[in-house]
């Protein structure tokens, strides 16, 4: 794990997208294409320079002909230009991305180079390594709050009926893997699943004493404090761009017997140096 600090404005966007597996003829290219086009213009009421991004990992596919996922209708490029593709996929945004993280598709061909670390040294943007946590702070030094990212360990799945008590399954199974990670991270969030989903903080109510009387409160975190109780914070899973289903060919996931992946990423919202908010893009 890496810690990475930054010095950021009290209002900024954090978009939070992962998984595009380059190599993959079932990437979602022009979806791709309009989160770049997203992060270089203005969102949000804030100007384009106020977008940061971190991306989750799995930049590349890194399949071939040896490995048993590999088909001819869906791979493309091999693992070098795979790579290549990747440092060119990102270079209008490279400003704008705080870390890239490791992904457990280029991770297995570590026996031909650090794949996600060489994109890095290729772009100038930090490696997160698998997991990071991320200080923001602002222009004084202070931190305003943390941020646990990791491209993630399994996949979020449910077996429920009911697609209400299925979604909300998932949530919490995404809040199970993360919660005891970190314990100073307002924002925990992870790739890897495909899916798109968040876990909004949950402040119960209570009661306080404010000076000779006693009154009613939903606590808030205190967002840069060194433990913030896990029903405060924000769990984010960042989907993807990879299809699992395309006309006319069928890849690994489709044999699997995986369900259609949500397509798209998260936007965290930043105001007055707290985090207020995470948007949900589907692509």
């Amino acid at each position: 794990m890496k810690v990475i600090r930054v010095t950021m404005p009290k209002d900024f966007n954090l978009f939070l997208y992962g998984d595009d597996h380059e190599g993959n003829k079932l990437r979602h290219d022009d979806g791709w294409r309009e989160l770049v086009d997203h992060i270089t213009h203005k969102a949000f009421g804030l100007p384009a320079d106020r977008n940061h991004a971190v991306d989750h990992g799995d930049i590349i596919e890194a399949i071939d002909q040896l490995d048993p996922r590999y088909d001819d209708q869906t791979q493309k490029g091999a693992f070098l230009e795979q790579t290549l593709q990747a440092v060119k996929n990102r270079d209008r945004i490279k400003k704008h991305i705080i870390a890239i993280l490791e992904g457990n598709h280029p991770l297995k061909k570590w026996r031909f180079g650090r794949a996600t670390e060489f994109v890095c040294n290729q772009l100038g943007v930090e490696y997160g390594t698998w997991s990071c946590i991320i200080e923001y702070c602002d222009n004084t030094g202070a931190v305003m709050f943390r941020h646990y990212a990791t491209h993630g360990f399994s996949g979020i799945n449910s077996r429920i009926d009911d697609p209400v008590d299925r979604r909300n399954g998932m949530k919490r199974a995404l809040r199970r893997q993360l919660q005891n990670k970190a314990q100073d991270c307002v924002l925990m969030s992870m790739g890897h699943a495909h899916r798109l989903l968040k876990y909004e903080p949950m402040p119960m109510v209570g009661i306080k004493v404010n000076a000779d009387w006693i009154e009613q409160d939903y606590p808030a975190a205190d967002q840069a404090a060194s433990y913030i109780p896990s029903e405060l914070r924000w769990y984010v899973c960042t989907g993807s761009f990879f299809r699992t289903y395309g006309e006319g060919m069928v890849g690994y996931a489709e044999v699997a017997g995986y369900d259609p992946t949500e397509l798209g990423y998260q936007i965290a919202l930043v105001r007055d140096g707290r985090l207020v908010d995470v948007q949900t893009k589907v692509l």
